[in-house]
């Protein structure tokens, strides 16, 4: 199943993602959003606030999508809000409002006060520490995080239903959808709080996707692909996604049930993901400091094999993690995370690195970029490669349902995908579970496949884990 990328155009790129304004979509301005932000903090100190914080932001966007030839909906959205956090000493109340009147801003920051007032102290919930805000100078301009789509409505429609008819004509036995749909989405904040931070920056996020259906009766099955990305010009084309699609479908066409045996298992790129995810979370402060992580006290431990590294870049062209500075107004930067299977670094705000007596890590509002590699992966290492290592397993395409204990690292989740023989698909199997511990699944990878795919903020190949237990009939 080779990916679609092809191109299809029509944006127009603002190159500054830093500056937003009413000619580009927005109903607002940066410099509005300056001034009730720097209305809010004026009005927290007034009231007697030892520190405060304050973010002004707004959303619009189309969201177009179509079932068998036929348009079933339109939906424009417009969003806005001020959300003000007021600190009194060691204790803090948040608040926010839709309303940008004067009066109205007034009394969501009294509000903020008064949740401060009758709050419990907590020692940890204060600003970012001083050293650690980036400063405007610090800030990138250059990260390309903001490109508007100059698309209606009818425009859209088509999009979405040659990507549909494309995805219909691949086979007769494609016999039915589930719909596809494009979305153009674009926002912008501006943010400052009492510890010198001033910084906001406009993005934009677009995307096209199909569910085609497969054969008839009880043996129907279902699949689907999408494109997403900040630009739309580097959309794949609706053609090439619907005849993805389509062949995702049809390959699972006459899918079995297999018996339960215990083998490799090889998760496809965009399911791989979804393991990297895992790690993330269990290296995150939230689940450290309340101690519900499978990977406590991981830090400077081996809990990847010696070939595995995964890099953080916040500042990738584009990317759909990139970020001049996290939540809090810190600042980020490029690190290995993990290096030759070692544990470099947690993902930490400064709120749960003060719980842990640790420093912040500029990962407030989760992380950025990350890109797992193998220092074994060759560049021939495609697909068909990842299946011959793979051998005689399971090849995973889907997963259903969320079955990990994140405390105790057990695994168990529905799966379909290929039972595949000496390095060939043999069939498509369906109706299975998988299962095993993270902790050894991590240890387990054996490869890592060259097919990189990028999903969300996260970049992986196809990932060979060497062994868990397949539930079947």
């Amino acid at each position: 199943m080779k990916k679609s990328n092809a191109k299809t155009p029509n944006t127009s790129k603002i190159t500054n993602s830093m500056q937003a304004s009413a000619d580009q979509g927005f109903s607002y301005s940066r410099t509005f959003f300056e001034e009730l932000v720097d209305h809010a903090l004026a009005h927290a100190k007034k009231l007697g606030a030892s520190d405060a914080g304050a973010e002004a932001s707004e959303g619009c966007g189309l969201s177009v999508s179509v079932r068998l030839g036929e348009l079933e909906n339109v939906e424009r959205n417009r969003d806005k809000s001020l959300g003000v956090t007021v600190h009194i000493g060691q204790r803090r109340g948040s608040a926010s409002t839709s309303d940008f009147s004067s009066a109205a801003i007034e009394q969501t920051v009294q509000a903020a006060y008064d949740i401060a007032s009758f709050t419990a102290e907590d020692p940890f919930a204060a600003l970012p520490d001083l050293q650690d805000v980036a400063q405007s100078v610090e800030q990138r301009t250059d990260l390309e995080l903001f490109y508007p789509w100059l698309i209606d409505s009818e425009q859209a429609t088509q999009i979405a239903m040659t990507c549909e008819a494309a995805a219909l004509q691949t086979d007769k036995r494609i016999s039915n959808s589930e719909g596809a749909a494009v979305s153009a989405q674009q926002a912008h904040f501006f943010s400052a709080h009492t510890h010198g931070f001033r910084g906001g920056y406009a993005s934009s996020r677009h995307s096209l996707s199909v569910s085609p259906i497969a054969g008839t009766g009880s043996g129907m099955q279902r699949d689907a692909w999408y494109s997403s990305q900040r630009n739309a010009e580097e959309l794949a084309a609706p053609e090439a996604v619907g005849r993805y699609a389509a062949e995702r479908a049809l390959s699972r066409l006459n899918a079995r049930k297999i018996a339960t045996t215990i083998c490799p298992v090889l998760f496809e790129s965009p399911m791989a993901a979804g393991l990297l995810g895992s790690l993330v979370q269990a290296i995150s402060g939230g689940a450290l400091y309340r101690k519900s992580s499978f990977l406590l006290d991981s830090l400077g431990q081996r809990v990847l094999p010696s070939h595995i590294d995964i890099l953080e870049d916040p500042f990738v062209k584009r990317g759909k993690g990139s970020s001049p500075f996290d939540d809090e107004g810190v600042r980020v930067h490029s690190r290995q995370v993990v290096e030759a299977g070692r544990v470099q670094g947690y993902f930490l705000g400064s709120y749960s690195a003060r719980k842990l007596g640790m420093k912040t890590t500029g990962n407030a509002g989760g992380s950025h970029n990350l890109t797992l590699t193998s220092r074994l992966t060759r560049a021939g290492d495609d697909l068909e490669a990842m299946l011959q290592k793979l051998g005689t397993g399971l090849f995973v395409t889907e997963l259903m349902g969320s079955g990990l204990n994140y405390v105790t690292g057990d695994y168990s989740r529905g799966a379909s995908g290929f039972w595949v023989e000496k390095g060939r698909i043999a069939y498509p199997v369906q109706e299975i579970t998988i299962a095993g511990n993270m902790k050894a699944m991590l240890k387990g990878i054996t490869a890592v496949g060259a097919d990189s795919y990028n999903y969300g903020a996260k970049t992986i190949g196809s990932i060979l884990v060497n062994r868990m237990k397949v539930a079947g009939s």
